[in-house]
């Protein structure tokens, strides 16, 4: 199966590359339209194809500092699925340069509970060290649905 391998500090995580739409490189140009109000993690909406697109920066979710703007800092447009749908997401990821390709079968849970960080899922061995299964589907907790996707909360 094919992953996009990304990087939080010095640890290696991946996303399923099937739930990716496209990937862009940062445009400092074009900055994302901070939203008053929401998670400091949810960096703003970008526009895409003319409409605003929800921009989740997962350094500072996961770590509480916001993504360094890096050659290898991408924007990753994910399939995201709610309500019933799939929505187009926007990651921010560091160190997203390269795809790799792991057996879904060689990933084992970690044994740790994160109750806060649902999205972080088993982990396997590649390269000489560990990569953990970042799930996308898990990555927004309810109140934040609710907060990017209105529509299916009225």
């Amino acid at each position: 199966m094919l992953f996009i391998l990304f990087t939080l500090d010095s640890e290696r995580y991946v996303i399923d590359a099937t739930q990716v739409e496209r990937m862009m490189p940062l445009d400092p140009g074009a900055p994302p339209k901070t939203i008053p109000g929401a998670p400091s993690w949810v960096a703003g909406v970008l526009e895409h194809d003319g409409a605003p697109l929800p921009l989740i920066d997962v350094p500072a979710l996961a770590l509480g500092r916001r993504a360094a703007q890096l050659m290898s800092t991408r924007v990753v447009l994910v399939r995201y699925p709610h309500a019933g749908r799939e929505r187009l997401l926007a990651l921010l990821l560091e160190g997203a340069t390269r795809t790799i390709r792991l057996d879904p079968e060689a990933f084992r849970e970690t044994g740790i509970d994160t109750p806060h960080a649902r999205y972080l899922g088993p982990v396997a061995s590649e390269g000489g060290g560990l990569v953990q299964w970042i799930r996308v589907d898990a990555l927004l907790p309810d109140d934040v649905k609710a907060l990017l996707f209105p529509e299916a909360h009225a």
